[in-house]
Order: structure tokens, then C-alpha cells, then sequence
């Protein structure tokens, strides 16, 4: 089926709507556990007070922060290699400003924001795997 190109794709009609957390004083390997169960490749870092930001952890900031430099993931805590702040997206731009603002921040992924709370994450790939979106 030829998608519709005249209506408008936003960001909530492609996100997936699962977050899942884990705190910044939480060990990598705790956050590597955490990513095989629920099968993601990041994980959203807690807010630490409500005037704190948001962080990320992504596969690759385990890898580059633990793993090569030959650290023991009981000893690296996940805000050691976290990225922060997290470049969020909002839940209704249009899909394609999104991809812009997501690939021109150098990112593969990014939570989605809703009224101040992050309700979904977006990422590149899926977009690009999702045959309504382009």
C-alpha cells in the first residue's frame, strides 16, 4: 500500500511508546542487564531533582566508557558514561523535522516530550524501517 503523502506524519503517530529508566547511581552493568530483558540499546537516565535534566544511556557509551578502556562494569556507575542533557523531540512536530533535528545532533535516538514529560522515544532506525513514515 503507497503511503498517504498529503497527511502530515507527526512524531507521536511513529514513536514507541515504552520508556524504560534506570538511575544515574546504578552500575553499567546493572544497565546492560536491564537492556537484554526489555531489548533496547538505550536506556533513559532519572532525573536526579525536578530542576535536573534528563540523561541517556546508549550501548555505545558502554562500550566506549567500560568496556575498551577495560573497566569492570561493577565499577563504572551509569552517570559516568551517560550523555546529559538528552536532546528531546516533541510529540507533535512533523516527522520530518524531527529526522532533521535527531541526524543533525549526531544522535540515533531521542525521548519524546510531552507537556514537560517524556511519554515515548523515537529513533532513526525505526523510521527508517517503518513503511508508513516515508
Amino acid at each position: 500500500m503507497e503511503p498517504d503523502k498529503t497527511r502530515i506524519i507527526r512524531v507521536r503517530d511513529v514513536m514507541h511508546k515504552g520508556i524504560i529508566s534506570i538511575d544515574g547511581m546504578a552500575t553499567t552493568r546493572e544497565a546492560v542487564q536491564k537492556m537484554k530483558e526489555n531489548k533496547v540499546f538505550s536506556l533513559l537516565v532519572n532525573k536526579r531533582h525536578a530542576d535536573d535534566a534528563w540523561g541517556i544511556l546508549v550501548s555505545q557509551d558502554i562500550i566506549k566508557g567500560a568496556i575498551l578502556p577495560g573497566r569492570s562494569l561493577d565499577e563504572v556507575n551509569v552517570y559516568e558514561v551517560m550523555t546529559k542533557p538528552v536532546i528531546t523531540v516533541p510529540v507533535d512536530m512533523d516527522i520530518r523535522y524531527a529526522v532533521r533535528l535527531i541526524y543533525r545532533a549526531g544522535i540515533r535516538r531521542a525521548p519524546v516530550e510531552e507537556k514537560g514529560e517524556l511519554v515515548g522515544m523515537i529513533s532513526l532506525i525505526a523510521l527508517i524501517l517503518d513503511e508508513n513514515v516515508f
